[in-house]
Parts: C-alpha cells; sequence; structure tokens
C-alpha cells in the first residue's frame, strides 16, 4: 500500500538535505541504519497511514483522489487507529516514501541500472538494492490477481475439474486464507494430491501461468462483476418447516433423516430454539416442566429474555417461581456455553413431548396434528 501511494503521487517533498538531481552521498549508511530500526515490524499500510498524516489533511485529500476506493477505506481506517508517531518513525517514513519516488524518477530517466547507480551514491549499496527491490515488487503485477475478490466458491466451480497440478499452481498464489476455502472444499482425494504438489512445486515457466490466467480469466469474466445474494440453505429450510403444519414437517423431516441424515439432523436443531416456548400454550408448558430439572432451567433462564422468563414462572407454583429466580440471583456468572447446554436439554424434551403428541407447538400453518 504504501508502495503504491509512492508510484501515484510525487507531493512529498525532498528532506531537507537532499539537494536537487543525483543526491550527494552524505553518511547514507548510517541514516539507512536508523530509518530500519525506526521502520521495524511497520506494514506497507500504516507507513502510508503516518505519511498521510504527516503530510496533513490537505495534501492527503489530494492523494486519496489518484487511490482506489478499498485503499481509500484500508487507509482511513489505519489512520484512525493510529494513535501517536514518533518524530524518528515519522522522519524514517518521509525517508523511505522520498528514496521511492527518487528511484522512480531514475528508472525514468535511464532504467533500473541507472537508478540503483545514483541510489548507492546517495545511500550507500545495502539501502539502494532495498529501495530497488521495494519499487520493482510494486511495479509487479501478481499472477491470478483478479481472482483475488472473486468468491472462493465460484473459483472452486471452475477449478474443481482442472488437473490438480493446475490447481495446486493457482492456490500457491493466491492469498492463504483463499487458498485454504478451496483447498478444504476439495474431494479428499484432490485435496491430498493438490497439498502435495504445492509442497514440491518449484518454478513455473511465466508462458504456461499466463497462458492458465487467460483461460480462467475468461471463464470467470462474467461472474467477477456481478453481485450476489444468499438464497436457500439450512436457515431458509428451517423457516420453511417452521411454517407448515406438524404432518408436513414430519414426512419431509422422516424422508430427509433417510436420504441425508447429517442434514436432517442440522436442520432439526435450528427447527426450535429456546425461546419459542412462546409459541406453546399453558398447558403445554406446564407438562414441559414436568420433565425439567430445576437446575437446568435455572441455567437456562439465566441466559432467557423477560418475556421467556415470565412464561415459565406463571405457569409453576410461586413458591417453585421464587426459588427459581433465587437460584438464579446467587448464580453469579455463567458461560453462555453452559446456559445454551441447558437450553438444548429443554428444547429435546419439547420434541420428544411433541412427537409423542403430548404437546401442541402452534405453528401457524395449517391444522396441527395429535398423534
Amino acid at each position: 500500500m504504501a508502495d503504491t501511494t509512492a508510484e501515484r503521487t510525487n507531493t512529498a517533498n525532498p528532506p531537507a538535505n537532499a539537494p536537487g538531481g543525483a543526491p550527494a552521498r552524505t553518511n547514507g549508511d548510517a541514516q539507512a541504519k536508523v530509518d530500519t530500526a525506526a521502520l521495524e515490524g511497520l506494514s506497507g499500510v500504516q507507513k502510508a497511514a503516518i505519511l498521510l498524516i504527516t503530510l496533513g489533511p490537505e495534501r492527503s485529500a489530494e492523494i486519496f483522489k489518484h487511490l482506489k476506493e478499498d485503499e481509500i477505506e484500508e487507509l482511513t481506517l489505519e489512520i484512525a487507529n493510529t494513535r501517536s508517531v514518533s518524530p524518528q518513525v515519522k522522519d524514517a517514513v518521509i525517508n523511505e516514501f522520498y528514496q521511492i519516488c527518487l528511484a522512480q524518477q531514475y528508472i525514468a530517466e535511464g532504467g533500473i541500472g541507472y537508478a540503483k547507480e545514483l541510489l548507492e551514491t546517495a545511500l550507500g549499496s545495502d539501502k539502494a538494492q532495498e529501495v530497488i527491490n521495494k519499487l520493482t515488487a510494486s511495479l509487479q503485477v501478481r499472477p491470478f490477481e483478479f481472482i483475488r475478490k472473486t468468491d472462493p466458491s465460484q473459483v472452486l466451480n471452475f477449478i474443481q475439474d482442472e488437473h490438480p497440478q493446475t490447481i495446486a499452481m493457482i492456490l500457491s498464489y493466491l492469498p492463504p486464507s483463499q487458498a485454504a476455502m478451496i483447498l478444504g472444499a476439495l474431494s479428499p482425494e484432490k485435496q491430498a494430491d493438490v497439498a502435495k504438489r504445492i509442497a514440491m512445486m518449484d518454478r513455473t515457466s511465466p508462458e504456461v501461468i499466463k497462458e492458465v490466467e487467460r483461460v480462467l480469466e475468461r471463464k470467470l469474466s462474467s461472474l467477477i462483476n456481478q453481485d450476489y445474494t444468499s438464497a436457500g440453505g439450512v436457515d431458509s429450510t428451517v423457516a420453511i418447516l417452521n411454517a407448515v403444519d406438524r404432518g408436513t414437517e414430519k414426512r419431509i423431516m422422516e424422508a430427509l433423516e433417510i436420504e441425508v441424515p447429517e442434514l436432517a439432523e442440522e436442520i432439526r436443531k435450528k427447527m426450535f430454539v429456546f425461546e419459542d416456548i412462546l409459541l406453546l400454550d399453558d398447558r403445554s408448558i406446564q407438562r414441559v416442566l414436568r420433565e425439567v430439572d430445576n437446575s437446568d432451567l435455572a441455567t437456562a433462564l439465566k441466559g432467557a429474555n423477560e418475556d421467556v422468563q415470565n412464561a415459565i414462572y406463571k405457569n409453576m407454583s410461586s413458591r417453585l417461581s421464587a426459588m427459581i429466580k433465587e437460584d438464579i440471583e446467587y448464580m453469579g456468572p455463567v458461560r453462555m456455553k453452559d446456559v445454551e447446554e441447558a437450553q438444548q436439554k429443554i428444547v429435546a424434551i419439547i420434541r420428544r413431548l411433541e412427537d409423542a403428541g403430548e404437546i401442541i407447538i402452534s405453528r401457524g400453518g395449517g391444522d396441527d396434528i395429535v398423534v
């Protein structure tokens, strides 16, 4: 990011001790060591943010005009998170920025070799090479750059049937998080093969990379700029099944349990949550409470909203209600995991009693049946 900012603007003025033209070397090695120490641990984005803070709002606003929207957002966030910067760090950032600007100017005048020769005169060989490396890296376009902002599931659809070596090459150029998502979605056999090929990969011909890029970019061209909205999925199924009558729900769930038992279990866990106890009538709540351990009930109510608590309390005796409230009061902090486990136990009791026809969950999707 810092290098990108340097590429797009020559706003910064040279340090006071830097004369025009090819600068004379003035204790360059010593200054390089100071700058390196001051910049240690700073990312490119952090250095760019410090530079913009140092330049002030007016110059920074001019620089923003030359940046992409996502770069502006990233820099703005970093600036907001930057509390204080020492004078040494500010000077080091400005020096590095100025050196990169100089290198760009020299390259434009006479190429990389000319730039390196002039920078060595001014900065010393080590620092000159460091500046050149940073600049040339920023000028290079990384292979498969166009994929980096594409949804991994879209990329997967287009590469999963490719040869494992091709997949390995593509993944090796992607950010680890994106590559991991794609690798994890491949078949187990292909996962191991691709991982092995990535580990054993050495060098790939630039011509081969460009050809694979060309083909993949053509395949993805119609999708990369499209906006997608999520549709379907387990949550959508749960919402629909919660709205149908009990008979329809049972038929669908029985079929799913035969065909895809894991999916059926995932749906079942989400179909009735603890807060849905408000769908039960008073008689059903009283029936459920006869099955529930008081300790589990107190823990479950610890994380419940007021409506659920009131629905429970009004369906038990005043003595038991007072006892549960006292247990909750003296319980102290409880892990959310423990609350959820207690609530799941009660949900399991509700489902069991509903399956046995002893209670009815009012879904409003048709005639509820009791079997």
